[in-house]
């Protein structure tokens, strides 16, 4: 009996999760965000597709399922602030931080040499948990700096949340640090 409920909760939750990802597939492919032909992404590598997550941020409709979805996911974790890289992470943390009610960080490439100075805008404390927002994962090696760096403010990251993880190494690399990879969506979800 117990076996038989379990075994139908999983059902509910795996056609939940089906039916999320069917809409943010639906949202990227919508607004324009997969593109298909030659391109030589940051890393140098070339690929026969694109995500332009830019493109999905800047489109109110696609970044209210992002906001939505990544909110849904913070419930479970344990979280003081959302994050967001500058610049693609930080229109997809704003939303988020929007519609969970968390407080934002932004977290700049580098250190600002003038005014205030510093490299996060956003009341990053000792002890804070802040899970980051990414807007595109490949092997991780961008939001491990970010990581290592609210680490050292006494600052806690368990969690990444990313948009798509083109599944290229990303969610082994963060396990190393102890973090936790969480795609909405994966290349091979996307480019079936």
């Amino acid at each position: 009996m117990i076996g038989s409920i379990y075994l139908h909760i999983m059902v509910i939750r795996m056609n939940i999760e089906n039916d999320e990802k069917s809409l943010i597939i639906s949202a990227l492919k919508k607004c324009g965000a997969v593109k298909f032909g030659d391109f030589t992404l940051a890393s140098g590598k070339n690929s026969k597709y694109y995500i332009d997550i830019k493109k999905a941020s800047t489109d109110p409709a696609t970044l209210a399922v992002i906001a939505e979805q990544a909110s849904s996911l913070i419930l479970n974790e344990k979280a003081d602030m959302v994050g967001g890289v500058a610049l693609g992470g930080v229109p997809l943390a704003t939303a988020v931080s929007l519609r969970s009610g968390l407080p934002l960080l932004i977290v700049r490439k580098e250190e600002k040499g003038y005014g205030t100075g510093g490299r996060f805008i956003g009341d990053l404390k000792k002890g804070t948990h802040v899970i980051l927002i990414e807007d595109v994962t490949t092997s991780g090696g961008s939001v491990k700096g970010v990581i290592e760096a609210i680490r050292g403010t006494g600052g806690f990251v368990d969690v990444v949340i990313t948009v798509v993880d083109r599944e290229e190494g990303a969610q082994q690399n963060l396990e190393a640090l102890g973090v936790k990879l969480i795609p909405l969506v994966t290349t091979s979800d996307l480019i079936q």
